[in-house]
């Protein structure tokens, strides 16, 4: 007599796991498939639902009927009208290791199912984006979309026809000679560029004082809000996309003929019918081709217009299909092989303020370590004081990090559930964390900006290259590479160091010869006798661009008198506004940007300065220009500085505010840009002609 098998009894720890376990699903799959209101990111809910199975395998008699392994999604919403799929909507297995051997576990696995040695031929799949949407099923009767149907919770769901009739993309009549009763099975989704327009237009509409508008997390869940409107002409404002991607009810041919015979035929077949089906389906012969196809669509996953979370496998034969049947609540013969969560779950540690290379103030969250798009994330982004706001993260929180490919992780939302009592808002410093100066936030900017550029060490590289270009005091050879070498030996902090440099420090430095080290010492002390608006172009002064240095030249005639100049006065220069002048005097108003400007005199920097010049209306004042195309005889250069001196502005592209579109021969899309906007275009000779105020 055989012995009786020994069933493992849980101990009261795991009972205690079990049952928290399974409630936690439950009440995480309600949020996430009836509310709309995710509080967890999928690879955190796909973690807890893999450790109940595991719990679940080992002790197999406290698996319950109501258990989540045991079902398929949530319940239908009350206020849709519950839809039984005659063909029941299962869900299909998920293979977490998101590695090569994903793949070829699973068709190990189909293999033996199937009895097939290593010797047999290599089986063929076909392998699919996995959509990350919302499950739907359309059921066409005589050719006419009579119904459509969320997954609910595999048997029975939710009837959005109304909402589903408003996708352009699903046609609302097939052609003749499709089966008299045709159940498609697809995806609801959201382009991202439909996303990003949505919320664009959402944030427009909370700016206006909407009180019951707000952003969405991400497409999947503004896709699944819209499905669920009850007013089908609000979904209708939602962009909506489909795939279709299987069947569910089919009617067969009366002479017991099959439709189709394989998974693609029937793909193909519903292309032919005017059903969208994506092009990145392929056929994977064997194991090495499933690992290929993971491979080629994960290297293009962030350059897609719509999110996957990972591929599908599925065997291609119908027949074989068949045979291998389901287990539970899965089919043998699919599996979706998913890829590195672009989304996982970490607690703020603190949050940090950094000061980037032109002096943006950026919020960066400082987390507990945490594994998402493939990378170790320990920090993210809070762009700036209003995004931080609004997203009320505070130091201690719960919250989703995104990241996906080589964008810089970002915080999605808060568990705010998970917060502790006490945990203080986040607000943004005035003052520049690195150097002291006042961080300014302009009107109708979203950023703070630290005032000090010629001292904080934060902007010192982009400070040294700033001034040193072409257009201001112009140190000759003086680029990229030799900057960053010079700042991080430590022989430049200041602008004033550069003229403090010597030939035995220079030749230390990688790759600086005699020769080179010479050069650069003639070319900084050529770059000592400059001009006025040069050097004033050349400090940094936000807003101030080249035009707007020369009209404070032209103004005040002197350094110190623009140095001194209060707001007032500034304001009566040509070309300077109330945020110009402001961000003059903030820039002035900085004890150690005095310090530099009076270092680099002390250094022999110098220009010519002289009496303010007259303020007579200069013909061009207060009108743009924009200029494209090679001119008959003189540069841009040439008529750039023309425009300004006679107190015009020239900008890059065209818009609006372009009063002249100045073109030369092969002008390109400006011209045609101009033509469009009614802007008025001119000749060289036209030019002329307004230059010398006789038009």
């Amino acid at each position: 007599m055989s012995e009786p098998i020994q069933v493992p009894t849980a101990d009261a720890a795991q009972l205690q796991r079990l049952q928290w376990l399974r409630a936690e699903l439950h009440r995480h799959a309600h949020q996430y498939y009836v509310l709309d209101a995710p509080l967890l990111p999928d690879a955190e809910f796909d973690r807890l639902f893999v450790e109940l199975q595991h719990l679940e395998a080992r002790f197999p008699t406290l698996v319950t009927a109501d258990s989540p392994t045991q079902r398929v999604g949530g319940k239908p919403l009350e206020q849709f009208e519950s839809v039984r799929h005659r063909v029941p909507m299962l869900s299909i297995r998920t293979e977490t290791d998101t590695e090569a051997s994903g793949a070829l576990h699973f068709d190990a696995r189909v293999r033996r199912e199937l009895g097939l040695s290593v010797d047999d031929p290599a089986l063929e799949y076909v392998a699919e984006p996995k959509f990350d949407g919302l499950a739907m099923s359309l059921r066409y009767e005589n050719g006419i979309l009579q119904q459509a149907a969320t997954r609910g919770d595999g048997e029975f769901g939710e009837d959005v026809t109304r909402n589903i009739r408003t996708i352009g993309q699903i046609p609302l009549r097939l052609p003749s000679g499709v089966p008299a009763v045709l159940e498609v099975r697809g995806e609801v989704y959201m382009r991202r560029d439909d996303f990003e327009a949505l919320n664009a237009s959402q944030r427009e509409k909370i700016a206006g004082g909407a009180r019951l508008e707000k952003t969405f997390v991400n497409p999947r869940n503004a896709a699944a809000g819209a499905v669920r409107q009850l007013d089908p002409a609000v979904a209708a404002k939602r962009p909506l996309s489909f795939f279709a991607y299987g069947l569910g009810d089919l009617t067969q041919r009366p002479e017991g003929k099959l439709w189709f015979t394989t998974h693609m035929q029937m793909l193909q077949q519903l292309r032919q019918w005017g059903l969208p089906v994506c092009k990145l389906v392929a056929i994977a012969q064997g194991a090495d081709a499933l690992v290929a196809y993971h491979a080629r669509i994960g290297a293009q996953r962030d350059s897609l217009g719509f999110d996957i979370d990972g591929v599908v496998y599925k065997v291609n034969d119908l027949a074989l299909q068949q045979r291998l049947g389901f287990v539970t609540r899965e089919p043998r013969w699919a599996v979706a092989h998913k890829y590195p969560a672009q989304e996982q779950m970490t607690t703020v540690l603190e949050i940090d303020v950094q000061v980037g290379r032109t002096g943006k103030l950026t919020p960066v969250a400082k987390l507990a370590p945490v594994f998402v798009g493939g990378v170790t994330v320990t920090n993210a982004t809070l762009h700036n004081e209003d995004e931080a706001r609004r997203k009320d993260v505070r130091v201690g929180d719960a919250v989703v990090v995104r990241r996906a490919g080589d964008v810089i992780p970002e915080v999605v939302s808060v568990l705010l559930e998970r917060r502790a009592e006490g945990a203080q808002p986040f607000s943004m410093p005035r003052i520049c964390p690195v150097c002291g100066s006042v961080a300014v936030r302009e009107e109708g900017e979203a950023d703070y900006r630290c005032s000090g550029g010629l001292f904080c060490s934060a902007q010192r590289k982009q400070a040294i290259l700033h001034f040193a270009q072409r257009r201001a005091v112009e140190v000759d050879g003086l680029g990229e590479k030799l900057v960053d070498q010079l700042v991080d030996a430590g022989l430049v902090r200041t602008l004033p160091d550069l003229y403090r440099l010597g030939l035995t420090s220079l030749t230390a430095l990688e790759r600086m010869a005699d020769k080179s080290a010479s050069n650069l010492l003639q070319a900084l002390l050529d770059s000592r006798q400059t001009t006025l608006p040069r050097f004033l172009f050349g400090l940094g002064i936000r807003h101030v661009g080249e035009a707007t240095a020369k009209a404070l030249a032209r103004h005040f005639g002197t350094l110190d008198a623009i140095m001194d100049g209060s707001e007032e006065s500034l304001l009566q220069v040509a070309d300077v506004g109330p945020i110009v002048a402001q961000s003059i005097r903030t820039f002035f108003d900085q004890a150690h940007n005095r310090e530099v400007v009076e270092q680099l005199r002390g250094c022999g920097v110098t220009w010519t300065e002289g009496p303010p010049q007259a303020s007579a209306r200069a013909p061009l004042a207060g009108k743009t220009f924009v200029i494209t195309g090679t001119l008959p005889t003189m540069g841009r250069e040439d008529a750039k500085a023309l425009i300004e001196a006679a107190g015009g502005k020239v900008a890059g592209s065209v818009s609006k505010k372009t009063h002249y579109l100045v073109a030369g021969a092969e002008a390109g899309s400006k011209l045609d840009k101009a033509r469009e906007l009614g802007v008025a275009v001119l000749d060289e000779s036209g030019l002329k002609e307004l230059l010398s105020g006789s038009t």
